[in-house]
């Protein structure tokens, strides 16, 4: 059976957001979906009343079921034709989503949560996910679109490759057109050496416009379908992206890179993306990532 979609499940509206998104990808790729609750058991103060501790457990375990169906009817709304499958597990969310990325197509996550998930995006599980998941990880928004383009950063690592694979792909089910970006400001303009040299910034464009292009030959030639447009900017890689995503469908960025887009989900430019990414956002580690 081919790998199936996985989708983080907290009981959240968000979480039902991206069930629905998951659930039509799966149904564009023909694969499963796999919908996810995990819970750690609390150690004191639930409920106020005394419970035992397999009462505890039957709670959270019939509370995450509950949550779970609700997204089974979401994602079936969505796409009656998918397959889904579901999983309640005791487990930390974060292990259990990385567990699940390695036979998964993709991992998907709501932007805001509740329950298990509480939190995900601006603590340690959206990082743990993306830099030790199998798998590329969509968080998706609560205002999803269904026209525009995908957008793509490029930075020339091997992260960036494997994201313009992932962009290309998507945009080819989709239908969509593509807007790949390449921004070059953070890794010269705040240097030591633009302090002591004077920069052309007219032969670095060149130099950025003939690496997007080197980046980009293979995959046009693969996927003849797609209309790309190339966007060279003097500008901030958070700043370049979040104006090339504006009216877009997804965006979609490597998990590491260099130059503009390095540590992409360990520092100020994951959190802004986070924070601010119009559209649902990919991560996409290289297939050689430990």
């Amino acid at each position: 059976m081919s790998a199936p979609i996985v989708v983080g499940v907290d009981g959240s509206a968000s979480a039902l957001t991206a069930a629905k998104w998951a659930a039509e990808e799966a149904a564009r790729h023909r694969v499963p979906l796999k919908l996810v609750h995990a819970f750690v058991l609390p150690t004191r103060g639930y409920p106020e009343i005394v419970l035992t501790g397999h009462e505890v457990r039957e709670a959270f375990e019939k509370q995450g079921r509950q949550w779970v169906e609700e997204a089974v009817a979401a994602a079936r709304a969505a796409a009656p034709g998918v397959d889904v499958e579901t999983a309640v597990v005791i487990d930390r969310p974060a292990a259990a989503l990385i567990a699940a990325s390695h036979g998964a197509r993709l991992v998907v996550l709501g932007s805001q949560g509740l329950g298990g998930f509480s939190g995900l995006l601006v603590g340690s599980v959206a990082v743990a996910v993306s830099a030790h998941g199998k798998s590329p990880v969509v968080v998706v928004r609560d205002e999803v679109r269904r026209d525009g383009p995908v957008v793509v950063g490029v930075d020339g690592s091997p992260a960036s490759e494997e994201a313009i694979a992932f962009a290309f792909a998507e945009a080819s089910v989709l239908g969509a057109p593509l807007t790949a970006v390449i921004a070059w400001t953070d890794f010269l303009v705040d240097s030591a050496f633009h302090s002591r040299f004077t920069v052309d910034w007219s032969q670095v464009e060149e130099e950025q416009l003939r690496l997007l292009s080197e980046r980009l030959a293979g995959w046009q030639e693969k996927y003849p379908d797609v209309s790309v447009e190339r966007v060279v900017v003097h500008d901030r890689p958070v700043r370049a992206l979040l104006k090339a995503a504006a009216d877009a469908r997804l965006l979609v960025v490597g998990s590491h890179g260099q130059g503009g887009f390095t540590g992409m989900l360990l520092g100020s430019t994951s959190q802004a993306l986070v924070y601010h990414a119009p559209c649902p956002l990919a991560v996409v580690r290289p297939t050689t990532a430990e």
